[in-house]
């Protein structure tokens, strides 16, 4: 219990208790007994009960000053620096304010912007330093003056400075990320839509051709059609649903299609007009492919079987999809014919080179030189037993 105290982030409360508490030692104990001390050479020797007000008015702001930071700091060292100069609190016991200014700048430092809290530091400084240069007319004094009024204030303020730079970096940091992964996630989300997308639309357009083509001579064929096109159609409506119910937590979603889905993409293509082939070979049996992989492979495979039937059709095709121990290779070819692309690439084969290179893989696409296409891609993977 004891340790999951210490390890846990303090709340507004608690550091409010802690400010409460070094208010009291300050004032009612550091500052007050330092008012009580009597100068060596002679000088105030003012009642009790003013040290102990001296002390308190000290050293009681330090209990507020997260909430006011620039009232806190100013009055902590008004008020030292008169205590100091009218010799309430002797030069020599400088100390005890000491610590309740440096703690007022520190936070000062932390709570405020540095081109406020900076002028706030730079004047308390010279406010102490004059103090305490009033209590004596040597010159060494007085220089000496500005460096112990340096050391009450300048750590404390670098120190709060250093620290709110350093949370000011953090959150730009993470929110960058943030950023970062939104928009890896919006390109995820595009490229499991255009795939689903894409792959659907191809076949529904085909057996709509079909369909309008035979309607009047064979009216049973157009409604063969049809029933693929509805079959089709909800299909992609239930991938549609899966891809957006991913962003949505707490909603339940089919699980993303794999390798074991890969024969049912065979079956979709030849209502295209192309006859696919597809081989799975698993030179790894005991390893588990992780579903990241095996989500990508079957994009991969899917968006090269709408390419074949948008551009190729009617063709053959062969789809050979290798696991091994590390790694899983896909290998689409087919032997139709299809517009050469002079430049550029379409979408499709821009969203399968992101799904590999998102894997550290390699990818390739480009015609055969025995006719037809061929896409190969390669997808690394740390292997885990099955």
């Amino acid at each position: 219990m004891s340790a999951h105290l210490l390890a846990r982030r303090l709340r507004p409360v608690d550091l409010y208790l802690v400010d409460g508490v070094l208010a009291v030692v300050l004032g009612a104990a550091l500052c007050a007994y330092a008012a009580l001390e009597s100068p060596l050479h002679g000088g105030v020797r003012e009642p009790v009960w003013v040290s102990v007000l001296v002390g308190l008015v000290i050293g009681l702001p330090v209990a507020v000053r997260r909430r006011w930071p620039v009232a806190v700091s100013v009055a902590v060292s008004l008020t030292a620096a008169a205590a100091i100069a009218t010799g309430v609190i002797p030069n020599f016991a400088a100390a005890a304010p000491a610590v309740a200014i440096g703690l007022a700048f520190y936070t000062l430092a932390v709570a405020t912007p540095a081109w406020r809290s900076l002028p706030c530091a730079a004047a308390g400084l010279v406010v102490v330093s004059v103090a305490l240069a009033l209590t004596d007319d040597d010159l060494w004094t007085r220089t000496g003056a500005v460096l112990y009024g340096t050391v009450m204030i300048a750590p404390a303020w670098l120190l709060g400075w250093s620290i709110r730079e350093r949370r000011a970096l953090a959150a730009r940091q993470s929110e960058h990320l943030v950023r970062q992964a939104a928009t890896e996630e919006r390109l995820r989300v595009a490229r499991e839509l255009h795939d689903v997308v894409a792959h659907t639309m191809s076949l529904i357009v085909v057996k709509a051709a079909v369909a309008n083509h035979v309607a009047e001579s064979d009216p049973a064929e157009a409604r063969d059609a049809l029933r693929v096109i509805e079959a089709t159609g909800r299909t992609a409506l239930t991938d549609v649903r899966r891809v957006l119910g991913a962003l949505r937590e707490g909603t339940a979603y089919a699980p993303a299609p794999g390798l074991d889905a890969l024969p049912g993409l065979a079956d979709q293509a030849a209502i295209g007009g192309v006859a696919v082939r597809v081989d799975v070979r698993h030179d790894a049996p005991d390893v588990a492919v992780p579903e990241s992989v095996g989500l990508a492979a079957y994009r991969i495979v899917q968006e090269a079987l709408t390419n074949v039937v948008k551009h190729a059709a009617p063709a053959a095709c062969q789809a050979t999809v290798t696991v091994a121990s590390d790694e899983v290779r896909v290998e689409v070819t087919d032997d139709g014919r299809r517009p050469v692309r002079m430049a550029g690439e379409g979408h499709g084969l821009t969203g399968m080179r992101e799904r590999v290179a998102l894997h550290g893989g390699e990818f390739s696409a480009g015609p055969r030189s025995a006719g037809g296409f061929v896409v190969t891609a390669r997808l690394p993977y740390r292997a885990v037993a099955a």
